[in-house]
């Protein structure tokens, strides 16, 4: 409070900072709240999409156990050099209430291997593949945006807190000592004025009692 000036301008500084704190507490809250909404939509998305990739999973490896079975494991591991890797992975940002949250895509090729030559097990052990892959992309997708809107939903948090429990309360502070100050110097301000005015009033009044000795002088004559 030291380094406060006990001003009427520090005063009116300080109100105004408390009304855009008070503000930013609000915008935060809002804020915290879209983002906390989002986030329990993601759950339930990142829930179906962990579900999805399991089942793909199984399905996936089933189906390439019976392609190794029926086609035999030299046919599948041939033709799975001519699989090329996925490649068309890409990430957008979306701007989620000031946040940026990232939005994975995946671009599959159509036709990864030729149905002409190919053993009809290994053919459907490459669509299942490439749906596991797909649901990989997609729980990849939901958990990365589950992750960094938990952050940020965190990091919002510590900035309403910070806001409500030092900042706030700290305006407050320096508010109550500015006007504490301000009106100690008023009521000692009134003081000296009634005691100046008092000693004027008893001055005039002393005078005023006293003979005037030019009159007394003319009477004698």
């Amino acid at each position: 409070m030291s380094q406060v000036s006990p001003t009427r301008m520090n005063l009116l500084q300080r109100r105004g900072q408390l009304r855009l704190a008070q503000k930013g507490v609000d915008l935060l809250k809002k804020k915290r709240d879209a983002l906390v909404a989002e986030f329990f939509g993601l759950v339930r998305e990142a829930l179906e999409a962990r579900k999805a990739l399991n089942q793909a999973a199984k399905e996936a490896y089933s189906a390439l156990l019976l392609a190794q079975a029926f086609d035999g494991p030299e046919a599948v591991a041939g033709a799975s050099l001519g699989v090329p890797p996925v490649e068309g992975v890409e990430a957008e940002v979306e701007n989620v209430w000031g946040s940026k949250v990232p939005r994975l895509k995946a671009t599959f090729p159509e036709v990864l291997l030729s149905p002409v030559g190919t053993p009809a097990y290994t053919l459907e052990a490459q669509k299942a593949f490439r749906r596991y892959a797909e649901a990989l992309v997609q729980v990849a997708n939901t958990e990365t945006r589950l992750k960094k809107i938990g952050e940020e939903i965190k990091k919002t948090t510590r900035r309403v807190n910070a806001l409500e429990q030092v900042v706030i309360p700290g305006i407050r502070g320096q508010i109550r000592f500015i006007q504490q100050v301000l009106e100690q110097r008023e009521r000692e301000d009134t003081f000296r004025l009634k005691r100046i005015k008092g000693k004027i009033e008893a001055r005039e009044a002393e005078e005023g009692g006293r003979p005037n000795p030019h009159l007394e002088i003319g009477a004698g004559l």
